[in-house]
């Protein structure tokens, strides 16, 4: 029997509280049972609880192993879907062939993770007026609430272009009522609501210890500076980079820094670093079985993209033999070969079979180049009990500083601000540059998208920057790209059934 997730979601976010076993610094609490939402909110404790559901779903991965990230990298030039055969995870298959359909694909994955964050959030931010709690923390968890909600919003307008716009909690009567916004109210509403977080004083300018992980300053206004530079509003963008990235390798309102050691970056332990401004947290001790992959605070992608069959000779690196997904492609591969973060970034299985070193089995597509960033080591492997394969604990970054930088270089580019637009340009594009000792480059906008290629190789951000730039349909044409389809997802089809939404016309729709 099809469930319809936007109907369940509702009646999840609305109805009932459902805490996952959260242990991200400040989310680690342990609440039990599933309490009624209209008994609930009694205090500051409970109000604590509802805005940690919200946070709760950043992290969230389907039982189909669909992650946004793994579904960008699939889809971009730089990666294949992978696995073990052209059936293994269809989601990424069909992502990485571009036969994508409303029946196939990650979008009910995508579209349910979105959807349970709006409804979470705007649970909260209703019930927080009767809360019996201090008033600044009220608003502190108001501006929190919006910080996420724009972020879902964010995701889901890019995925899937014409989507319900939900400000509030739906009774039943409304469930198959809803109606598609205008892309344009969902992006003025994410505009919004980031410019009301940050106006906010209760909002931090930056946070540390327990609160690590929590929404700031910096991350509303990075985040904003996404959402302008989507849009094309290139001037806006840049401005609220600048915020961010203040004086490039040097200092900055919020603290942030390059790190110093690029390959510093994937280490596993190395959570919530200088460079993080925006990270999705995940954790080796919840204990994740096979019972309920979906419910493990694992992340699946450092099994996904390990080699699979991995048999290493004594001293060779130990990686954990996972899966074959997102297999490196000759293009990326050769445009990273000779660059310093090369190593950190892809591991060249081919080179060490051939020189005896290891041997892996060959999974479907194969190219004998797997991800670095986020392939597993035994030595990372869980003490917290549970399956292995789903608890490794990497997190994952949404933004992060050398991000910002080349995002406010290419602002300031496509704006067209002149020689001190130009030059500040050049020195946060050199900046990442030079943090690996690579020669300055003239700042162009071929020179800044091509070092975001290299910069931010696997991290799921090369499709969505080939979309948003126009780029999409010449560089991914050999892997079936259409354009004027491709660009966005289908609707999943489970949301269509006795509902108002409407299908997107790119994929036989009328909306």
């Amino acid at each position: 029997m099809k469930r319809k997730f936007f109907k369940s979601i509702i009646i999840a976010a609305g109805g009932l509280l459902v805490f996952a076993a959260c242990s991200k610094s400040f989310l680690e609490t342990d609440p039990t049972g599933t309490p009624v939402e209209n008994n609930y909110y009694r205090n500051e404790t409970e109000a604590f609880k509802g805005l940690v559901a919200v946070y709760d779903v950043l992290g969230w991965q389907g039982n189909a192993y669909i992650t946004k990230t793994g579904m960008a990298d699939a889809a971009s030039d730089d990666h294949y879907a992978g696995g073990g055969s052209s059936t293994d995870v269809s989601g990424l298959q069909v992502m990485s062939n571009y036969t994508v359909d409303a029946a196939t694909g990650p979008s009910a994955e995508l579209w349910q993770k979105g959807y349970a964050g709006v409804f979470r959030a705007n649970l909260l931010m209703e019930k927080l007026p009767n809360v019996p709690m201090d008033e600044n923390k009220k608003k502190r968890f108001v501006a929190e609430c919006k910080v996420l909600r724009a972020y879902f919003y964010f995701d889901l307008v890019r995925l899937f272009k014409n989507i319900p716009l939900i400000t509030k909690t739906l009774a039943t009567s409304e469930f198959n009522t809803v109606e598609q916004a205008d892309p344009a109210q969902v992006w003025a509403l994410i505009e919004k609501d980031l410019t009301e977080a940050i106006a906010e004083t209760q909002l931090p300018d930056k946070l540390a210890g327990s609160e690590t992980g929590r929404m700031n300053k910096g991350i509303a206004h990075a985040l904003l500076g996404k959402v302008y530079l989507w849009e094309k509003k290139y001037a806006e963008a840049a401005a609220q980079f600048e915020l961010v990235n203040g004086i490039p390798g040097a200092s900055n309102a919020y603290g942030y820094s390059l790190l110093p050691n690029y390959a510093d970056l994937w280490k596993f332990t190395n959570k919530f670093n200088s460079e993080s401004i925006f990270e999705i947290s995940f954790s080796s001790l919840s204990g994740g079985t096979w019972d309920c992959t979906s419910c493990t605070e694992g992340n699946v992608l450092n099994v996904m993209v390990g080699p699979r069959g991995y048999s290493p000779t004594p001293g060779a690196p130990d990686y954990y033999s996972g899966w074959s997904f997102l297999p490196v492609t000759q293009s990326l591969f050769d445009a990273l070969h000779f660059d310093p973060r090369f190593n950190a970034t892809i591991i060249n299985l081919d080179s060490l079979e051939k020189n005896g070193i290891a041997k892996y089995e060959k999974g479907y597509m194969n190219t004998g180049y797997f991800l670095a960033k986020f392939a597993a080591k035994n030595s990372d492997r869980t003490t917290g009990g549970g399956n292995v394969e789903l608890n490794f604990g990497q997190n994952l970054y949404e933004i992060r500083l050398a991000d910002s930088y080349l995002m406010e270089a290419e602002a300031l580019v496509r704006a067209g601000g002149g020689t001190e637009a130009g030059s500040r340009a050049y020195t946060l594009l050199n900046a990442v540059r030079a943090r690996v000792g690579l020669n300055p480059v003239s700042a162009t906008i071929d020179n800044i998208m091509k070092e975001r290629r290299l910069e931010l190789a696997g991290e799921g951000h090369r499709w969505f920057d080939l979309v948003r730039t126009g780029d999409a349909a010449t560089v991914l044409a050999s892997k079936g790209f259409k354009a004027g389809r491709n660009e966005i997802l289908p609707i999943p089809l489970q949301e269509l059934e006795n509902t108002k939404i409407q299908q997107n016309k790119e994929y036989g729709g009328t909306k």
